[in-house]
């Protein structure tokens, strides 16, 4: 004991020193944003990897009923796209070229990069979802990102073998979203608490629907194309104003289960972002108005 207490008087002002430092450290990046993704951003790699060991422990435990979810998705999109087929065969007589036509000029524009999810938090008012693909794999910020049964989130920051997702149980997401089968739209947002429940916000209060109508992507936005799921309407409020709807909706996505992602590279969505970037651009050099 007395080696001890020799060894703290001797040292003692090595071991304030790395404390302070430690404190200093923390407090830096937990109350400075910019220095908070800088750090996500430069320990991605590090922690990236970590995660990535911890979630293939427990995609080993997982892949039974993972290959069963994924056997009844492959079901349900090969029932969904005979029905499509056999609807375009009653609609055109020359309807098995006009399928395979629609069908290529349907898929050509669209990339999906597989990734794995090695960290996962739902628990946060600000969850962050981290997956193991990155720059290198053509993962770029502002992609939007999907699993088997809907959305997941939009791709925030990016290393070049993992990327960090800003998950739609965000509280900071804004997704914006349609009722399917109309063109009546509003926002994604989720108020923190239950995991399995967000709102359409800002919806018309001439649009048309009922409880239990599917809500999917607008395509509106630059981040995510038309018709991805998002949920069912469960309850209709007012909202506070008293101007537009609030709808509760039920999310297709089971974040907690959450395990395989894709990444949409959309080349479609990059045209119209350049254009959107142009005509912003265009209007900033236009003179004004006197």
């Amino acid at each position: 004991m007395q080696n001890f207490w020799t060894f703290i008087t001797q040292h003692f002002h090595w071991l304030l020193f790395i404390i302070l430092e430690a404190v200093s450290v923390v407090m830096l990046f937990s109350y400075n944003n910019y220095q908070a993704s800088v750090w996500i951003s430069s320990a991605n790699s590090v922690t990236g990897k970590i995660y990535e060991w911890q979630a293939g422990v427990e995609h080993f435990f997982s892949l039974t009923q993972l290959n069963e979810e994924l056997t009844r998705q492959n079901i349900e999109l090969e029932e969904q796209l005979e029905k499509m087929t056999q609807q375009l065969l009653d609609m055109k007589a020359d309807t098995s070229a006009y399928a395979k036509e629609l069908k290529r000029d349907t898929l050509e524009n669209v990339r999906l990069i597989n990734a794995k999810v090695v960290s996962n938090s739902i628990g946060n008012a600000d969850n962050l979802i981290t997956i193991d693909k990155g720059s290198a794999d053509g993962v770029q910020t502002d992609m939007g990102v999907i699993c088997g049964t809907g959305i997941v989130g939009v791709v925030y920051l990016v290393s070049p073998h993992y990327s960090i997702v800003i998950s739609a149980l965000n509280e900071r997401s804004r997704i914006s979203c349609a009722i399917r089968g109309s063109s009546y739209f509003g926002y994604l947002s989720w108020k923190g608490g239950d995991v399995t429940r967000a709102y359409l916000e800002g919806v018309p209060r001439h649009a048309r629907f009922k409880k239990g109508n599917w809500i999917e992507t607008s395509g509106y936005s630059s981040i995510f194309p038309h018709g991805v799921s998002v949920g069912k309407i469960e309850k209709i409020y007012n909202s506070n104003d008293g101007l537009s709807y609030r709808l509760l909706i039920k999310l297709s996505t089971d974040f907690a289960k959450l395990r395989d992602v894709c990444v949409i590279d959309d080349k479609e969505i990059v045209d119209r972002m350049r254009l959107k970037e142009a005509a912003n651009d265009s209007l900033m050099l236009m003179p004004k108005k006197e």
